[in-house]
């Protein structure tokens, strides 16, 4: 069962059951303990190291009820069975030699026959199956590990022993259908989300300017999945963080009364500040969709990066951090867009106003954080303003969300602004979000 583990895992994975290292040798633990002859306790205890949520034990159960598919079958067989005689010698089903295969297909032990095709699938990795249309590659793969080429010969070169060929062609036809009907489990248990995976991954990549409206919903689940996964990074990280490094020169002192013995450590306390975040969102045109899931990663990321003041702007900037802390996250976002994103945009303004409200807040713990396209409309683009505020603040971060050969072209004022910038970032997809915030948060736990 240890050796099967492995796979376990990753065909829970392909069903959307998040499982850490950490649990996975859990797991390995708890079938050391307990071992694999009652299988309903074996389920039972894997199902409460391994699912968390009730939709995850939901997909165990049955992850768990089709990857041992196999294995109840040949168990039932051999209870229905007495003596010896049932119990399978592992040399005559060994598919070393395309000989045992006849050997067995001349018993035709259906049970026996499961069992071969379980242990070729393993010997060709059938874990790695992909694809509906690798069905067909594998089964072939699976029958010529057991030596079908043997079987073939028999049936096709005009043997001797050609007075078995009808049989022994009903036989290999029965063969091909289990050993076919095996990778069909397989390639339910390892892409049972194949689908959804590749859209996910499509859409991370795809500009966010150009995501279709029907594929919102989606994008949202995405980015929490995204968040759920940066919190669980970060988290760690702090954690560890927080206990600092060992202080020797005191826990030494503090064990002489041990006789030297390094009974007690004791560790220097590192404080962890918590970051301050300034997010500025142009919410005017195609930018306000990356602003929409800047601002759903941000407030996503509560448990790291709980200190986010929210500014939205067009031709006006306001604050919408109540907003955030008095709504639903997609209300928010929603109510944001429409009440600060329908005029032509104004920077000089928009960073004017910014100075104004925030001017006396900003401090060194504080990382100001731009969204926009810096197209000013051939007016002031705020460049005083923004210089003052990265005079007092930590760092300025500026996303761009259009491509940089766009930058400093007709109104654009990329060149200008981003001298007052620590950092400046093309930023048009959930893949450069997720990047971009994954950094801010390592840097600021």
């Amino acid at each position: 069962m240890l050796e099967t583990l492995p796979n376990f895992i990753k065909a829970l994975r392909a069903n959307d059951v998040d499982i850490s290292s950490a649990e996975s040798i859990d797991a390995g633990h708890a079938i050391t303990k307990i071992g694999i002859v009652n299988r309903s306790l074996l389920r039972e205890s894997l199902a409460q190291t391994l699912a968390k949520s009730t939709d995850e034990k939901k997909r165990f159960y049955e992850c768990f009820d089709l990857f041992f598919q196999t294995e109840s079958i040949q168990e039932e067989k051999s209870s229905d069975s007495n003596g010896d005689d049932t119990k399978l010698d592992e040399e005559k089903i060994s598919t070393d030699e395309p000989g045992n295969l006849i050997e067995v297909m001349q018993r035709f032990d259906e049970s026996e026959l499961l069992q071969l095709i379980a242990s070729s699938a393993n010997q060709v990795q059938i874990q790695n199956i992909r694809l509906f249309t690798q069905r067909g590659v594998y089964t072939r793969r699976i029958l010529e590990n057991m030596g079908i080429e043997g079987i073939e010969q028999i049936l096709y070169t005009g043997s001797s022993e050609g007075q078995y060929d009808e049989t022994l062609l009903e036989r290999k036809n029965h063969l091909t259908e289990l050993a076919s009907e095996y990778v069909d489990r397989q390639l339910q248990l390892y892409t049972a989300n194949a689908a959804r995976n590749l859209r996910e991954e499509i859409l991370e990549n795809t500009p966010i300017g150009r995501i279709d409206l029907r594929d919102f919903k989606l994008m949202q689940e995405l980015v929490g999945k995204l968040a759920k996964k940066l919190i669980s990074l970060h988290s760690r990280r702090r954690k560890v963080s927080r206990k600092g490094d060992l202080d020797i020169r005191r826990t030494i002192r503090g064990n002489m009364k041990n006789g030297g013995l390094l009974f007690d450590t004791i560790w220097k306390k590192t404080r962890v500040d918590r970051p301050k975040i300034i997010a500025v969102c142009d919410v005017s045109g195609s930018v306000a969709q990356v602003s929409r899931f800047l601002l759903m990663f941000l407030y996503s990321l509560g448990e790291i990066i709980p200190k986010v003041r929210a500014f939205a702007f067009s031709n006006q900037l306001g604050e919408v951090t109540e907003q955030f802390d008095n709504f639903e996250l997609e209300i928010a976002i929603n109510q944001t867009i429409h009440e600060w994103g329908m005029g032509s945009t104004d920077y000089g303004g928009a960073l004017a106003e910014l100075e104004r409200i925030t001017s006396s807040q900003v401090d060194r713990k504080t990382t100001i954080l731009i969204l926009g396209d810096a197209r000013s409309n051939y007016g002031d683009p705020g460049a005083n303003s923004l210089k003052r505020l990265q005079e007092k603040s930590k760092r300025v971060i500026w996303l761009n969300p259009e491509p940089r050969s766009f930058w400093n072209t007709g109104d654009s004022e990329m060149q200008r602004l981003s001298a007052y910038c620590s950092q400046v970032h093309h930023c048009r997809t959930l893949r450069h979000l997720e990047r971009i915030v994954s950094e801010i948060a390592r840097k600021t736990v």
